[in-house]
């Protein structure tokens, strides 16, 4: 395997990025969170439009770094981060649909596991199971952040799919998925970064905005989507600098 001295997908500094990292999907939402929740903030990398930025959140120093959709994406970006630039936490946060009655939109969601079809654990290290666990430590301090913040949290287990949800009969493989699991809703990075940072011995963990539902109607108007995504962000960023 080649491995050089300089990551390919991200063209920081090295130094420009924490050892604490938060993790959205969308680079512009990385660009949102620098922009209102970071002092100092500067961009660090922008290589292909992933964009990453550095600052400070109650004075420590945080980044928050685009993932992209999926797990092969979720997997170049993670693991750049950890071998590249010593990033020891990463909080992924992002939406997700609901398969499940008891959560509603918009509220969050903790990944306690991420089960997937994908081949992604076999190819990357011959790892057979389909399912992937985040940090117990990560996750007990954003269960106990939650609480101090009073925030509704769910907890409970996630599926990561190749597939967007609502695009196919999600049903279908749902039903096929071990019956002895929690799974209250659906992604597309979790079960990857769970993956990569067992791999590295680093910490990981997954807070979801449930954005809709196949149990409800409910169509989140602007106002309401962007109050529910500050308080993941909130909910990441007071959790991640403990």
């Amino acid at each position: 395997m080649f491995i050089g001295e300089n990551p390919i997908h991200i063209n920081a500094e090295k130094g420009s990025i924490a050892e604490l990292v938060l993790m959205p999907g969308d680079p512009l939402r990385a660009k949102y969170i620098a922009e209102n929740f970071l002092d100092n903030a500067k961009e660090v990398c922008n290589l292909r439009n992933m964009l990453g930025y550095t600052g400070t959140y109650k004075g420590i120093k945080v980044s928050v770094i685009g993932s992209g959709m999926g797990m092969p994406s979720m997997g170049i970006y993670s693991w750049e981060l950890f071998h590249y630039f010593n990033v020891q936490k990463i909080i992924r946060i992002g939406t997700c649909g609901v398969v499940s009655p008891e959560v509603n939109v918009p509220e969050l969601i903790l990944a306690t596991s991420a089960y997937s079809e994908s081949n992604f654990a076999y190819t990357f290290d011959d790892y057979k199971e389909h399912i992937t666990y985040p940090s117990k430590e990560l996750n007990e301090k954003i269960i106990n952040t939650a609480k101090e913040l009073n925030y509704t949290l769910h907890v409970g287990d996630v599926t990561t799919m190749d597939v967007f949800g609502p695009y196919i009969d999600y049903d279908r493989v749902l039903n096929r998925m071990p019956k002895d699991l929690n799974v209250i809703g659906e992604e597309m990075e979790a079960f990857g970064l769970f993956h990569v940072a067992k791999h590295f011995n680093r910490e990981a963990s997954c807070i979801l905005t449930a954005v809709d539902s196949k149990f409800s109607d409910v169509v989140l108007s602007g106002e309401a989507r962007e109050k529910s995504l500050n308080d993941m962000i909130t909910l990441a960023l007071e959790t991640i600098i403990k």
